[in-house]
């Protein structure tokens, strides 16, 4: 009941406005609007009919906020939001106003977004990432790269949900759950994982619930739910986006980032995104680093371009294969040259240290950042989160546990030497002996390999059982190097993706590379909002007995 009502709560503000006045009475428009259409589009396509007068901000809102209440409030029920800004309508009439006296602060002007909500917003909704223990974390904050969106005119619409605590509290998880926001659903079949942590954003942009939306990622969290949903997901360098006023896991591994319906969707959010900020050393290369991504598209080729194909990564599902090889054939065709790389030899024990170096540092950030949250939250450091989730226990350890939280609390500091062993071998596994290796030893100057296997199933007894053995995203975001993945068509109803990796700051060819892609396969698959892939035609009838012919 408490969450429930909790969830009320934060829902309430505006959801109820404008064309959403029309449903209350029972009332749905005989057609859809211009808004109403435009809304289920690309964000450039819409930042373009707001910029010539198609459309207004405040009317593409009021379609947002129309889809919400239809998708995912009802219908199918997503549970991919936690709060709508109770702003957002005020901000839209605020962006026409601009537009109409000749101020255009650029191609997000007007545009609604959505944010992870473990990321800041100075608008009036908290930053709870999932937890109940920060249910009331209004902090007035902007993180840096929401700043940047801010800027150049993007209306944060909202927030959505994701695996609390950015899936880092058990092993047997739940991705897509938090106790704030329920459980995530895939809109192309609701009892599949939308996986995690950014499962909220992943759902909400497929689901066309936004423009697009921001996820963050610590290892797999922008690019798992981006392939799951059927979307683009762009994992920029560490350090070319700002972690400030973001709920941290590792600074050595985390990042913010575009999952978009488009790879020039994702280019545009990152220009306004990416950055240098004093407050986080990570990013002291970004100011130089950083361009117009979405410009460089327009010249993008592939032509000459040297590509590794991580054949050691591919996996044996005869689908994904073939998908795969008619990628590699679309490429091919546009001036493409492949390398086959059929060993990857990651350090032993890889696994073991970047788990260590993940709790390590979870333990060190999260009490640095707790302790800057404002005074009425009462879990100050990690210890008081774990006393907290036992005090409410019947709602944060329905599910699952919290061991995670639990080992972290009881490592030593940074400082210690299995610490620093764990950090070294990690980044040198899949640095200089990772990817910086393969693209040297193979002469390439990008790797490419499908992105994962299709979604798993939504399991609240034993928790996620992730598929493995197809993609090699780990590397990429154990390195903090650069990854995307583009859809690449579906295997029973379900999306899979294309990724392409590169070395650090390479994160205009990568961006070039998926684009490319996509502009030659057209491979973007709508939700179908199934129930389950028993409801394919095709599943169904192999899954009956036959009838006797009469």
């Amino acid at each position: 009941m408490f969450r429930k009502t909790l969830r009320a709560a934060l829902l309430s503000a505006t959801l109820f406005t404008a064309s959403c006045a029309t449903m209350e009475a029972g009332m749905e428009p005989a057609a859809p609007t211009k808004a109403e259409m435009l809304a289920k589009g690309s964000l450039s396509e819409i930042a373009t009919a707001i910029r010539n007068g198609d459309v207004t901000s405040e009317e593409i809102v009021e379609a947002y906020l129309y889809r919400i209440e239809k998708i995912d409030r009802s219908g199918p029920i997503l549970n991919s939001i936690i709060a709508v800004n109770p702003d957002a309508l005020d901000i839209a009439r605020q962006m026409d106003a601009e537009l109409a006296a000749g101020t255009n602060r650029g191609p997000l002007h007007g545009v609604p977004v959505l944010l992870k909500d473990n990321i800041e917003t100075k608008d009036n909704m908290p930053t709870t990432a999932g937890a109940l223990a920060l249910k009331d974390n209004f902090t007035g904050r902007d993180a840096p790269g929401i700043a940047g969106l801010r800027e150049a005119g993007a209306i944060i619409l909202g927030k959505t949900n994701l695996s609390q605590w950015a899936n880092f509290r058990s092993t047997n998880s739940i991705s897509g759950w938090s106790a704030i926001g329920g459980q995530v659903r895939n809109p192309h079949v609701l009892d599949r994982s939308p996986c995690g942590s950014s499962s909220g954003s992943g759902a909400a942009t497929a689901a066309a619930l936004a423009a697009g939306s921001v996820g963050t990622e610590t290892n797999g969290s922008i690019i798992c739910p981006s392939v799951m949903n059927g979307i683009v997901g762009f994992k920029p360098t560490v350090g070319l986006v700002s972690r400030t006023h973001i709920v941290p896991i590792s600074p050595t591994q985390d990042t913010a980032g575009p999952m978009t319906r488009t790879v020039r969707d994702a280019a545009i959010m990152l220009t306004a995104m990416a950055g240098s900020d004093p407050a986080d050393t990570a990013t002291y290369k970004a100011d130089s680093m950083k361009t117009d991504f979405a410009a460089g598209l327009d010249a993008a080729s592939v032509q000459g371009k040297r590509i590794g194909v991580l054949r050691f990564a591919q996996g044996s599902v005869p689908e994904i294969t073939a998908l795969f090889e008619a990628a590699l054939e679309t490429l091919e065709a546009k001036g493409a040259v492949f390398v086959d790389i059929d060993e990857y030899q990651a350090p032993a024990g890889l696994g073991g240290d970047e788990f260590l170096l993940l709790k390590a540092e979870f333990k060190a950030s999260l009490n640095d950042y707790l302790a800057s949250t404002p005074d009425n939250i009462t879990t100050r450091t990690l210890s008081d989160v774990i006393a907290f989730n036992k005090e409410n226990a019947d709602i944060e350890l329905a599910l699952f546990h919290q061991d995670i939280l639990v080992d972290s609390d009881a490592l030593p500091g940074l400082d210690d030497e299995a610490y620093q062993k764990a950090l070294a071998n990690a980044l040198k596994g899949t640095r200089e002996d990772g990817i910086d290796k393969m693209l040297a030893d193979h002469d390439v100057d990008l790797l490419i390999v499908p992105t994962a296997r299709p979604s798993f199933l939504i399991d609240p007894v034993h928790g996620d059982n992730y598929p493995g053995g197809v993609g090699a995203g780990y590397i990429a975001a154990i390195a903090g190097y650069p990854h995307i993945t583009v859809p690449m068509g579906t295997v029973r109803g379900l999306p899979v993706g294309l990724s392409v990796m590169g070395a650090a700051w390479d994160d205009t060819e990568v961006l070039k590379a998926g684009y490319v892609y996509e502009q030659a396969s057209n491979k973007i698959t709508k939700p179908a909002y199934r129930r389950t892939v028993e409801d394919m035609d095709s599943i169904s009838k192999a899954m009956s007995p036959l009838s006797a012919e009469k």
